[in-house]
């Protein structure tokens, strides 16, 4: 770990208890234009990170959910840059389930190279750095995470979403062999694949970058792959940040021994 992942660390816990603060009183929620929820704890961990990252890192630009929205014929020129979604999991954090994190990610040549996902009501966070490890962190300890290429094992464990089912998802899991599912909620279900809590996450459904770019860092960093339905690597960056569907697993090899792509 290096001091940019310790300030991204700190900085995620920063946010995680200015949401908390929130989440623990009747707060209100309003709809953005796409019907998404919003909340002040949205909005106030945007005002932290976003504060912070340009203080820090002035030469960096910055892409997060609740920031300014920027033109593709500006972006386009980024090699190098922050994506963040402050309150990933809007619509478990209005059900109070706890299912929400902090995400940060660092973006480079389209590719995430460094991503923390902090979980706000339980304190744990996720470090991945692509080329170095991945970690779990909670109460001081540090425990490396590292995923097998093939685990081999049966059932399966597959990590569903609690809140975007569709019937795309049941046509693909029919595929495949005998198979437990795991219920988790936003980017959670990145960190249950590098964790070793499931082996699967497959998405069907439309997501954005700023859902991602964390999540696949950690993953990445953990020695799995986050490609789309035909093995390509998940890039960023794009005109449309709307993604497109895509699969978390242990590695290529895996996906395709079990037909997946």
């Amino acid at each position: 770990m290096n001091e940019a992942s310790d300030f991204l660390l700190t900085l995620a816990e920063q946010a995680g208890q200015a949401i908390l603060s929130v989440y623990n009183t009747d707060f209100s929620v309003r709809h953005k234009s796409d019907q998404s929820p919003l909340t002040l704890a949205d909005t106030r961990s945007h005002a932290i990170i976003a504060a912070a990252l340009r203080e820090r890192f002035p030469d960096i630009p910055i892409l997060s959910e609740e920031g300014r929205a920027v033109a593709y014929s500006e972006r386009c020129r980024w090699t190098r840059f922050w994506l963040v979604d402050p309150l990933d999991g809007t619509k478990e954090f209005v059900k109070r389930n706890g299912e929400f994190t902090v995400n940060i990610a660092l973006i480079e040549e389209r590719r995430p190279v460094l991503g923390v996902i902090h979980v706000p009501v339980t304190g744990v966070s996720y470090l991945g750095e692509v080329g170095r490890g991945c970690w779990e962190l909670e109460n001081g300890r540090r425990r490396p995470l590292h995923l097998e290429a093939d685990p081999g094992r049966r059932p399966l464990r597959v990590v569903c979403s609690r809140s975007h089912a569709s019937p795309q998802l049941e046509e693909l899991l029919a595929r495949l062999p005998v198979h437990d599912r795991v219920a988790r909620g936003s980017s959670l279900k990145f960190c249950a694949v590098a964790g070793g809590e499931a082996d699967f996450y497959p998405r069907l459904g439309p997501t954005s970058e700023w859902d991602t770019g964390a999540g696949q860092a950690i993953v990445r960093a953990a020695g799995g792959v986050v490609v789309d339905p035909t093995g390509n690597p998940f890039t960023y960056n794009k005109e449309d940040i709307i993604n497109g569907p895509f699969l978390v697993a242990p590695s290529l090899a895996w996906l395709r021994r079990l037909g997946l792509v």
